[in-house]
């Protein structure tokens, strides 16, 4: 495709240079992303380009992307960077599909991760967050968001994301606070919002209750106890003991029963010779599952035992615990339970109802105590025997997160005590705090939650069966996450909504002293809203509070305020009440889009928060995308120095090259980003940006007088044509169905092979030389025409900045936007299956042709494809057929072609996938004509013109007609 035909002056004294239709445009092909696309922000700024569109499509169908809300606490990283212009790619295609597609962004404002970020700077000041008065506490944490929202914003925007950049949502919005504290009250008044004490996963590091989203799974090293469980009543059980597993050997202390399973073969076991080292001795005699025995024989060094026979019924059986005579002198039951496996441990599970859910669940149903052993900072409380003080989890100076004394302690007064049976170590996957990345503990807390299994006021069925059912009304994308987000929900516990924070909406409950009923009054919960709505939250933490809202009503000394603060993804979840409902925008939204890890986050609590207020989803499609690893599959980090941060991509190369690459990638798996990606897809957009400068260029001054209808065409216009239709089914197919790896790759594709190296390069000869009223010239330019507008819109949503230069290189104006057009319609009437099938065919013969002459290239024989006339074999009849009418020549980019019936000699050219054709490379007989560089027998019969031929001679001569005395010196 390149533009080498610069011929020069003819023996009769003309430059036939002037007379050459050669591309002219002034568009660049060095496009220098990272200076220009900050002009067309600004641009786009100056002319309020969203508004405009808006307007635009106002009455159109609408279509809403509900954004979900990033933190606002640091600078943009590659995965915002890829949910953000996929986001955006998706408004894009849908408003130049003629919808209203609306995206107003948003932030998530409260919550720990904000609140972390000030004590820490509280903490390197020497200060403590609670010696602060709380409002004020909170204002530095609004504060900190506004900073970060600022910057995010000026992030997010740089990146070409289109949206409501001056009226963003963010939850900590006083109409926002006071819509999340109106949902949760409509949770209250339907009944399904209860408050319970059992066991949460804490964070003793944050000294707060946290839910399954805001947990990680790493790996951690823990300590395993074997613990003797005296028998101590039981028919035929005397001087056995029960033995159990954990590996929490701190949960010991709140021991209340031991769990076993009637499916379970249990065996009583004989010690005979412990190994070296053992804690054994010879002559215990423990019950374990059968199934486990020779695992515990193992993990207890002991080198011999004997089954004395199967264990008697353990119905009603009751243990001391090891601890007994030290201040745990109380019964341990052991009691059924379903949860109780032989997979590891012993075939009894040792149960301590506060610091787990299936201990507490089993606990509940036997009416088993529920003992508060360990505070929120991890430590034991006073009243616990042996331990008083001693810490889980360290949480002050360099051993924060890292293991206290409570697990060495607990195994050393059972080993004074005579029952710790074995001891050892065990790596495995431990809950860790997402942020803190400490691990965390089960504790036993009041905690305020909303029920997933029974139905609220009104209603017919539970949360969870609404949810499930709901979950099989969306459209996932991809398929298989709908069973992803089915089973977290199926087997989700009740969901706990309140922490023990300052930064956030508070629950604002009121619960009676003495009935320790929670308060249900719709006017007290109007007062709350509105004053939220005037003052935000703080309006609940201030002066009196408690007065405002419940005088004169009620009696305010008679209540208890609840000061705790609502679980942050309540507050997210609760948005499509806030930014869709309270906006007046259509609801549900027709399309979530988030990442994989928002299975269990955002796109969970936003499913709960609609089902259980308003019996359905709050979003009508779902799309996933994976996360980032580097270009080896790594997962990036700072101690790896694999980070790809956008803002280094752009400075670099430009959001453009960035947007291309999310939109060429597979976001349906993790996706892989790096130096040599990049490069890829600088690769690509260079080749894209050369298609497009070629357009610019060769239909520089085009005007309706030279458009042609196709029935005027010739047959390779009506390929191009044909080929368009099928283009822009798979475009708003692609797009529609937000597979945009194929709309992006199959554009590439066609720009850069179809059109680059075929079709601009076989019509490069017509375009430069043949006269300005050629039919064949008129027909190229206004196919150029029609791709020109096809191309241009089906990139931009992709390459924002760089088809708004294309477009306005084009269509210069003060207030044009390609970014304000629609899709073109291409009219079905193009589509040709038939000659769409016979052009693949010719272009098959043509490669063969074109693999001939490159031979003859390398070996310098001729110097260009116009220097041959090959000889072309078709063996078989159809081909020959086929190609009647055509010029092969033109179509090879050759001077001649000669076409004979056969199957060609063993020496001619052929390619293994193009069967019955082969290739004889042949010279060109005749002259060089020295405008076209053809070479033809006719070049010299013109005696005005001795060295054209006769096409060119022809348009020379209406070359000077128009432009008398330009061609000359």
């Amino acid at each position: 495709m390149s533009d080498d035909r610069t011929p020069e002056r003819g023996a009769e004294g003309l430059d036939f240079r002037k007379t050459l239709f050669l591309p002219q445009t002034e568009f660049p092909m060095r496009a220098g992303l990272p200076k220009r696309e900050p002009e067309w922000l600004e641009r786009w700024a100056r002319l309020d380009i969203y508004k405009r569109l808006k307007e635009n499509r106002r009455g159109h169908v609408p279509f809403v992307l509900h954004d979900g809300p990033p933190y606002a606490n640091g600078n943009l990283h590659i995965g915002h960077a890829l949910n953000k212009i996929l986001k955006d790619i998706v408004i894009r295609s849908r408003h130049m599909m003629g919808f209203d597609a609306g995206y107003r962004p948003g932030w998530d404002c409260h919550g720990l991760p904000i609140e972390w970020k000030v004590e820490e700077a509280y903490r390197a000041n020497g200060r403590n967050k609670d010696d602060v008065p709380i409002n004020e506490f909170r204002q530095e944490c609004r504060n900190f968001a506004a900073e970060w929202i600022d910057i995010q914003r000026e992030e997010f925007q740089r990146l070409g994301i289109t949206g409501e950049w001056d009226r963003p949502y963010t939850t900590m919005a006083f109409d926002a606070e006071a819509g999340i504290v109106s949902e949760l009250h409509k949770f209250l008044m339907n009944g399904l919002l209860y408050r319970g004490s059992k066991p949460v996963m804490w964070s003793t590091l944050e000294q707060t209750a946290l839910a399954e989203a805001e947990v990680e799974y790493h790996d951690h090293r823990s300590p395993t106890i074997h613990v003797r469980f005296p028998i101590v009543k039981g028919e035929g059980l005397d001087g056995l003991s029960v033995l159990i597993w954990t590996t929490t050997p701190w949960t010991i202390p709140g021991n209340r029963a031991i769990a076993y399973s009637p499916r379970i073969s249990y065996g009583v076991y004989e010690v005979k010779q412990p190994g070296e080292p053992s804690r054994t001795e010879p002559g215990q005699r423990v019950i374990v599952a059968d199934g486990l025995a020779d695992a515990v024989a193992r993990d207890a060094n002991i080198a011999h035992w004997e089954r004395l026979g199967d264990a008697p019924s353990l119905e009603g059986a009751v243990c001391a615990h090891p601890l007994r005579g030290q201040g745990y002198d109380f019964p341990v039951p052991l009691i059924p339970g379903d949860h109780v496996t032989e997979e590891q441990g012993t075939g009894f599970v040792h149960t301590a109802p506060g610091h787990g859910t299936d201990d507490f669940d089993v606990g509940l149903r036997f009416g088993i105590e529920v003992p508060h052993t360990v505070g929120a900072d991890g430590s034991y409380y006073d009243h616990v025997p042996l331990f008083a003080g001693l810490k889980v989890i360290e949480t002050e100076g360099k051993k924060a997160g890292k293991d206290g004394p409570a697990n060495k302690a607990v195994m050393s007064a059972l080993q004074d005590a005579g029952q710790l049976f074995a001891s050892g170590r065990l790596d495995h996957s431990y809950p860790h705090s997402w942020r803190s990345k400490a691990p965390l503990i089960f504790r036993n807390t009041p905690q305020w939650f909303i029920a997933m299994d029974q139905p609220g006021e009104g209603q017919n069925h539970s949360l969870r069966e609404v949810a499930l059912e709901e979950i099989d009304q969306v459209a996932w994308v991809p398929a298989r996450a709908r069973n992803r987000i089915g089973a977290m929900v199926a087997d989700r516990p009740d969901w706990v909504v309140s922490r023990q924070r300052a930064w956030g909406v508070p629950l604002a409950l009121f619960v009676h002293k003495q009935s320790q009923e929670v308060l249900k009054d719709e006017a007290v919960n109007a007062r709350i809203a509105k004053a939220f709505a005037a003052e935000g939250a703080d309006a609940w933490f201030a002066d009196g509070a408690a007065e405002r809202f419940l005088a004169p009503d009620y009696d305010p000394s008679a209540y208890e305020k609840v000061d705790d603060i609502l679980d942050v993804w309540f507050d997210s979840g609760s948005t499509h009440a806030i930014v869709l409902e309270a906006d007046g925008v259509s609801w549900p939204a027709d399309l979530y889009l988030e990442g994989s890890d928002q299975h269990r986050g955002w796109f969970q609590s936003s499913l709960l928060a609609a089902s259980g207020t308003r019996g359905q989803a709050p979003y009508q499609s779902v799309l996933t995308h994976g996360f980032v690893n580097d270009e080896e599959g790594r997962k990036m980090s700072k101690s790896l120095g694999n980070n790809v941060a956008p803002q280094d991509v752009i400075k670099q190369s430009g959001a453009d090259i960035l947007r291309l690459w999310v939109a060429g990638a597979d976001y349906t798996e993790d996706l892989r980003l790096g130096p040599e990606i990049i490069k890829g897809s600088s690769d690509a957009y260079r080749r894209l940006r050369n298609t497009m400068r070629y357009l610019l260029g060769a239909l520089a001054g085009f005007t309706e007088a030279e458009r042609l209808a196709p029935a005027d065409m010739p047959e390779l216009e009506r390929w191009v044509l044909h080929r368009l239709t099928e283009i822009d089914k798979i475009v708003w197919d692609g797009y529609q169905a937000y597979d945009f790896a194929k709309v992006s790759k199959t554009l590439f594709t066609f720009a850069t092979n179809d059109l680059s190296a075929v079709y601009f390069d076989i019509r490069k000869d017509s375009l430069y030389c043949d006269r300005p009223d050629a039919l064949r010239r008129r027909a190229c330019r206004t196919v150029l025409d029609r791709l020109f507008h096809c191309l241009v819109t089906w990139l931009a949503p992709v390459l924002p900045f760089t088809m708004e230069e294309v477009w306005l290189n084009r269509f210069p104006s003060e207030d044009g936007s390609v970014h304000l057009q629609t899709f073109p319609e291409v009219p079905e009437a193009w589509a040709d299956a038939a000659l769409g099938t016979k052009w693949a065919r010719v272009f098959d013969i043509r490669r063969v042709i074109t693999g001939a002459l490159e031979i003859e290239r390398r070996e310098k024989r001729i110097g260009s494809s116009l220097e041959a006339a090959p000889i072309v074999h078709l063996a078989d009849k159809s081909d020959r057929t086929l190609i009647e009418g055509l010029d092969l020549a033109e179509i090879a980019i050759t001077s001649g072609v000669s076409i004979e019936v056969g199957g060609g000699p063993e020496t001619a050219f052929r390619l293994p996938d193009v069967p019955h054709v082969s290739v004889e490379p042949a010279m060109a007989p005749g002259r060089k004509c020295e405008r076209s560089w053809r070479v033809l027998p006719e070049v010299g019969t013109d005696p005005e013109y001795p060295t054209l031929s006769l096409r060119d001679a022809d348009a020379v001569r209406h070359y000077l007609a128009r432009h008398s005395g330009e061609a000359a010196e």
